[in-house]
């Protein structure tokens, strides 16, 4: 099958259904008899709820149930979850604040939850919401990171004197204090690294089924995960065994890490569900997306980067200011794992970086695409062009001098990680070839004959992905020798379908066709942790070529004993078995359905050819790559327009250079999305969200880009069986400093050293004026 084998360019096999309205999402789910949900939410970014009164709410038209916070204390369920185990700087345990579906005597951002209707309509659950009559006492509010530390700011929860949520240290703080005793330079700098949502192109929704007859729960959601999620929802919300919760994800329209935490909404209806007697759905607006969507970045950090005279990079110090909302989310401290990043590719010594972790009355904040590693390659990548523009070196040349070697590998970096294998060097090269970046010089000549200014900027990037875990997959041969094969990983248009689904095609000599992929379903997968962290191709791709393993093994002792031979006399290739003695061939469908007839098995063998198998993963990856940007800025409006831009990304084996390039680009977009357009923004009186809708909330659209180059430099590592590296979150951890560095040589003519994100029209434009531009 050497068509649709590993490394080919395949076209998604998803996207047919998908493009013909194949697609079931949760909102096309519906169900017998089901109700709706409406959630009424917070106008106030902090204040006491001194009543509520829902007597009018429950005399709608069609209204089932009206809930509130007492109701959910009264239900006797467990909140929901939150990480544990946390410290604060002095080592003691920080404050770990309840986390009610509904609350009850307070609300802490605008859009927290207040209220939960259930009607017979969608229209009448939100009409009935409009006449629940709640009286507030609004509080003293904080939105902003850097402020929130600050002496006499509001406090979000009593319980956590400073608004500090945790502190997290990493590195040899002692080691990094003596490289910056030693050296000869040290070039500092602040970032701030703004608020920005997943706006996913599919909103969250749930719909959820109890049946009293079994007393199980169902709930249809937008996750990542299903048997962890299960395990969490079962254990520490409805507290009861693992056996009588079914969760179902189908098709999911995007996540980025922002749908795999248990929201509120699948409690409320849950709950709902067994009040009312019926199924309950919520589907999320829009609107409402950007009021109760868990949100991201939102960091403040100083850097420090000491350097000897000829440019050696001695020491890193980083000290950041992380928001997390108004709640801690479980997960939301997951990105201080990837800290690591902050070291890059280079040979530095010694790293420290601290994380304050601080609450604030907005969204809580979690993982979105990369979780903490574009942020950490931001400041590493930014701070290697201030050294290099403070000490009048290339920047290019002062890379060359600090890249570690791909002799040193394995390179234990100056911060947490240990590198397995990489061509740092050789990704730097090629990508500068990709860009013509030799011929830049004459290309900014001819822009500023136009009146324009263009800059180049690059980011020579290392993350780490597919860290620790496991993932289990199936195959499932039937009588007639067509497959199912089960997955413990969750698509959410990735496109793991077909990657799966060229495994089996080229380890099984099977065509796709006779293939059926089966994910999301915790009553038909038996396990899996599903999808997150760019594993899926690493962990999951493993899982299903250790299964096609035992199928081949299985199979061939088979054919052995129906060819009369030996089963090492027995060769098999492009799905056939064949002996040297036997003048017979058989295809492995054949094989499987001899394997469900008894006689012609071996002795003691069980029928049929099913094969399980997990992949652990005991050593994380580490993906890399260099990014350039080339761009171009109208001096007089502040607009910008990328021209050009080149990438050369290491991922390991390339399973599919189709879907790769996918990957990268979609991730490449985000990051220029956050760069130049997007922006989370709070009113610092009020608290009040500003940016509510897209028509305040700038995406990036197909206008906002240029065509992207793509290449890969494919270094496979020994961490698994395929040899892969995460590739999900790659572009948009080199694209922010990327594109950040091409603005600042752009500017950099007018004595600009720096611009802070969204670098906006607007933004811009001032800063040329304050420059004299």
């Amino acid at each position: 099958m050497g068509e649709f084998a590993l490394g080919q360019p395949v076209s998604r096999f998803e996207d047919p259904r998908l493009l013909r309205g194949g697609g079931r999402y949760v909102d096309d789910m519906v169900l017998p008899r089901m109700a709706f949900g409406h959630v009424l939410r917070s106008p106030h970014a902090h204040a006491r709820i001194r009543s509520i009164d829902v007597t009018a709410a429950k005399a709608a038209p069609g209204v089932l149930a009206v809930l509130t916070g007492a109701d959910w204390e009264a239900s006797g369920w467990g909140d929901l979850p939150s990480p544990s185990g946390l410290r604060l700087r002095d080592g003691s345990p920080s404050f770990r604040p309840r986390f009610p579906a509904l609350v009850r005597d307070r609300v802490r951002w605008v859009g927290d939850y207040v209220a939960f209707v259930v009607a017979l309509t969608k229209d009448q659950a939100a009409d009935a919401a409009e006449l629940i009559a709640v009286d507030y006492e609004p509080l003293p509010a904080i939105v902003s990171t850097a402020d929130a530390v600050e002496p006499g700011a509001p406090l979000v929860w009593e319980g956590s004197p400073g608004n500090v949520a945790f502190f997290h240290p990493e590195g040899d703080a002692a080691a990094t204090d003596a490289a910056f005793a030693d050296a000869a330079h040290v070039v500092k700098r602040r970032f701030v690294i703004n608020r920005v949502t997943a706006a996913a192109m599919e909103p969250r929704g749930a719909i959820a089924d109890y049946n009293p007859a079994e007393d199980r729960w169902t709930i249809y959601t937008t996750l990542q995960r299903t048997h962890g999620y299960r395990a969490e929802l079962a254990r520490q919300v409805l507290k009861v065994p693992e056996s009588r919760v079914r969760v179902v994800a189908g098709d999911i329209g995007g996540s980025f890490g922002m749908k795999s935490a248990i929201y509120n909404e699948v409690a409320l209806v849950l709950l709902g569900s067994k009040m009312v007697g019926r199924p309950v759905k919520w589907t999320s607006t829009r609107s409402e997306a950007f009021l109760g969507d868990a949100q991201a970045r939102d960091n403040v950090t100083e850097a420090e980067l000491a350097l000897d005279p000829g440019g050696t990079f001695l020491g890193l110090r980083v000290k950041t200011i992380a928001a997390v909302g108004a709640y801690p989310q479980a997960g939301s401290n997951a990105f201080v794992a990837n800290l690591g990043t902050l070291a890059g590719v280079y040979r530095t010594p010694a790293v420290r970086a601290e994380v304050t972790a601080v609450y604030t009355n907005t969204n809580p904040v979690r993982a979105y695409r990369g979780n903490g590693r574009p942020e950490a390659a931001y400041v590493i990548e930014r701070m290697v062009d201030e050294a290099a523009a403070e000490l009048g070196i290339d920047p290019i040349e002062l890379r060359r001098r600090n890249t570690i070697p791909p002799e040193a590998m394995p390179f234990k970096s100056g911060l947490t990680f240990t590198y397995d294998c990489g061509e740092f060097a050789k990704n730097l090269d090629m990508a500068l070839r990709l860009a013509d970046a030799s011929g830049f010089e004459n290309r900014r000549a001819e822009s500023r004959s136009r009146g324009k200014l263009r800059g180049i900027g690059l980011s020579n990037t290392i993350e780490r992905a597919a860290a620790g875990g496991f993932e289990a997959a199936e195959i499932r041969f039937d009588r007639g020798g067509t497959v199912s094969l089960v997955s413990g990983s969750i698509t959410q248009g990735q496109g793991h379908e077909t990657v799966y689904k060229q495994l089996l095609c080229d380890r099984l000599g099977i065509h796709p066709g006779q293939v059926h992929y089966i994910q999301g379903d915790t009553d038909k997968v038996a396990n899996g942790e599903g999808t997150g962290g760019s594993r899926s191709a690493a962990l999951g791709g493993s899982a299903v070529y250790l299964a096609t393993e035992k199928i081949v093994a299985k199979a061939t002792a088979i054919a052995a004993h129906l060819l009369g031979a030996e089963a090492g006399e027995v060769n098999f290739a492009d799905g056939l078995f064949t002996a040297a003695r036997s003048n017979r061939a058989l295809t492995i469908g054949e094989i499987a359905t001899e394997s469900f007839n008894p006689p012609n098995l071996p002795d003691d063998m069980e029928p049929g050819l099913i094969a399980g198998a997990t992949f652990t993963s005991k050593q994380q990856n580490f993906p890399n790559g260099c990014h350039i940007c080339e761009l171009e800025i109208d001096a007089d409006t502040g607009e910008v327009e990328i021209l050009r831009y080149s990438v050369v990304d290491d991922v390991g084996t390339v399973m599919n250079p189709l879907l790769l390039e996918g990957q990268i680009c979609g991730g490449i977009v985000q990051g220029v999305g956050q760069v130049l357009m997007e922006d989370i923004r709070f009113d610092p009186a009020s608290g009040q969200l500003l940016t509510g809708s897209f028509m305040d909330y700038a995406m990036p659209r197909a206008g906002d880009l240029s065509a992207i180059e793509c290449d890969s430099n494919p270094v496979p590592t020994k961490t698994n069986p395929l040899g892969v590296k995460g590739a999900g979150e790659a572009g948009n951890v080199g694209a922010l400093p990327a594109v950040a560095n091409a603005l600042v040589d752009a500017l950099s003519p007018l004595g600009i050293r720096h611009i802070e994100m969204p670098a906006t029209p607007e933004r811009i434009w001032r800063a040329l004026r304050c420059a004299g531009g």
